[in-house]
């Protein structure tokens, strides 16, 4: 276990932050005052009820006022009704029965004091599209388009160690071992980093560690025992590496598993979707909806979504419908599908009964007969390929339908795509939440991702071309940044946190150990499951495992040819220190760094073993270890 007061000795270097500038309007908007106003106002004033007729929840709408008049002045918080009203004894008062807090008035005040004028509503300009020759030019060129509009200054590119770092926990799940790395800059420098991409690419790493990207972005995170265990032996993981691997059309891939059906050795696998769900279609249509249409839709279940005007009630239930007919067959990881039936009315605020007609957010609909009255169609077996068959299908599927015509010419699921992708390879979304498409969330760089999202659709949905791409633009290369520009310029490389699974893989290579550990990699993802998270939150229980697990004390016995047996032969208190160094962070420690490490050495005496490996284990579980270089 490592001594209590080792850890902060050794990682926890202060450091001054700058002044971060005064936010501009639409940080603030984004940042404070759309979810004060989600939580507070727009429940009376937004796309489902219009008290007044005034709606909050954007700032045209803030803008256009009510039936009473203007309720801001741009620039002037004393002389707007919006800000006036919020203070307490205000007739009348906003909210109606609650007093909003001295921050939460002051985010309001100083929004509306930064607007620098009323908007005039002008008919929207439709943009042309501009050409560039590949990935990395387009987002390069539209990135640094949004640094000059921000006025932000970018951060210097990485030199090619933490490059190297960087792309192997990206593409392989894990860090290179030293020998990657001396191999890596060995290459002639203007070839090595295309080099190493293109063969990264083409590794089995690559398909795993996009398996769990996806199994997780598609699943969700196992949560209950043998939840893992179930989808690999059910081929589910089989089926997204082979995709993967074989850079099978991503639409392909989706079509797939929405239709559930394992005809073809590559589609093995697929059913296990739809499978786990256990015939709870209204499941099934919250999880298929972020990757179809980009967003979730889950608040639309009872009403339309009193945030995102776009998703109706009719979204949701029509998505439920292109589900309802299949069920599970035990004895089997397949899902059958009746021929006939599955026809609902969902119930909207108005009381009315509404038929669940199956359409796509894009506004295209599956065209079946409803059958009138109380008729009922009946079943039989000419309706079904194989009537025989355990998991029957039947000649209309319902859900092949839906699937096809969600996977073709429908651009959600490019843009989905690319930005839950762009926001695993640079911290955050163009769009964030990376799910959460839609009008309340306004994408950072429109023409990127709108360019990016049509040149994936128009390259055969080709995630390897994507990936390639972005991994080798200047903006992926962007060192860390002071803090000063805001996250959504990706001015520099945001902080990062590692997933558990290249956590325990990067344990490994530390220890001089093959990378895959089953039992370390179950350990990890109990104690640190996040993935791609809104908001970062350390946790006592991530604490607890980095501190002091049983699991990575096994993995830091002294094994015969390990690191520990290497750094312990080092008769050199100083030399072993940067050993340690660069086995864990790739680089010489820094003076500072040095001289604690060395007095921490120093003072365990004879019991040279334990304390190096005491020492590593601080630096395996320090900040700069556990975070994106």
């Amino acid at each position: 276990m490592i001594p209590s007061r080792s850890i902060p000795l050794l990682l926890s270097l202060a450091t001054a932050a700058a002044a971060a500038p005064a936010p501009d309007a639409d940080s603030l908007w984004t940042g404070k005052i759309q979810p004060l106003f989600d939580v507070h106002c727009v429940k009376c004033h937004g796309p489902i009820e219009q008290k007044g007729g005034l709606e909050l929840d954007t700032p045209k709408a803030v803008f256009k006022g009510g039936d009473d008049g203007p309720v801001l002045v741009a620039g002037k918080p004393e002389e707007s009704p919006l800000y006036k009203n919020l203070a307490p004894g205000a007739d009348p008062h906003m909210p109606p029965k609650k007093q909003l807090g001295d921050q939460e008035r002051e985010a309001v005040r100083l929004w509306i004091a930064s607007l620098k004028d009323t908007p005039k509503v002008e008919p929207a300009v439709k943009q042309q599209e501009r050409h560039f020759n590949s990935i990395p030019e387009a987002v390069d060129t539209l990135i640094a388009e949004g640094w000059q509009s921000r006025g932000v200054t970018p951060a210097q590119v990485v030199d090619d160690r933490v490059w190297c770092r960087r792309v192997y926990l990206d593409l392989a799940g894990r860090i290179p071992s030293p020998q990657e790395v001396d191999a890596f800059l060995a290459l002639p420098q203007e070839q090595r980093r295309e080099a190493l991409v293109d063969a990264l690419l083409t590794s089995n790493e690559y398909a795993v560690r996009m398996r769990e990207l996806w199994d997780t972005f598609m699943m969700g995170r196992a949560s209950r025992p043998g939840v893992d265990d179930k989808r690999k032996q059910n081929a589910w993981w089989t089926f997204l590496e082979t995709a993967f691997k074989t850079n099978r059309p991503w639409n392909e891939t989706v079509r797939t598993a929405l239709a559930g059906r394992q005809d073809k050795p590559q589609d093995k696998g697929a059913s296990w979707f739809l499978y786990e769900r256990k015939n709870d279609h209204q499941a099934i249509a919250e999880a298929v909806a972020p990757i179809i249409y980009a967003t979730k839709v889950d608040c639309a279940q009872c009403h339309d979504h009193p945030l995102a005007r776009e998703i109706k009630q009719s979204h949701y239930w029509g998505l439920v419908t292109a589900f309802n007919r299949g069920k599970n067959v035990e004895g089997t990881n397949g899902v059958a599908e009746s021929a006939v039936g599955g026809f609902v009315n969902f119930t909207n605020l108005k009381k009315e009964s509404q038929p669940a007609i199956v359409t796509l957010l894009t506004g295209r609909t599956l065209s079946e007969t409803w059958l009138s009255g109380d008729k009922k169609e009946e079943d039989s077996d000419d309706k079904y390929l194989d009537p025989k068959a355990k998991v029957r299908v039947p000649k209309y599927s319902r859900r092949e339908a839906f699937a096809e015509l969600a996977t073709h010419e429908n651009p959600l699921l490019a843009k989905a795509f690319v930005n839950r992708m762009w926001a695993a390879l640079a911290g955050r979304g163009i769009v964030h939440p990376a799910d959460e498409i839609n009008a309340r969330n306004v994408p950072s760089h429109p023409e990127l991702l709108e360019w990016l999202a049509r040149d994936f659709a128009a390259n055969g949905h080709d995630a390897r071309r994507f990936v390639r791409g972005l991994v080798l633009s200047k903006v992926y290369a962007l060192a860390a940044g002071t803090g000063e520009a805001p996250p959504e310029s990706f001015a520099s490389a945001p902080e990062r946190p590692l997933t558990a699974e290249q956590i325990s893989r990067s344990w490994r290579v530390v220890a001089g150990l093959p990378a895959e550990d089953d039992a370390l990699r179950r350990a990890a993802v109990r104690a640190i499951p996040a993935v791609l998270p809104k908001e970062y939150s350390a946790s006592f229980q991530q604490a607890q495992f980095l501190s002091n697990s049983p699991a990575v004390e096994q993995l830091l016995k002294a094994t015969p040819g390990g690191t520990i047996e290497k750094l312990t032969a080092i008769s050199s208190k100083a030399a072993r220190v940067q050993a340690a160094f660069q086995a864990v962070y790739g680089r010489n420690p820094d003076a500072e760094e040095a001289t604690v490490s060395l007095q921490f050495l120093s003072k365990r005496g004879e019991r040279s073993g334990e304390a190096t490996r005491d020492l590593l284990w601080a630096l395996m579980t320090g900040a700069e270890f556990l975070t994106m270089p």
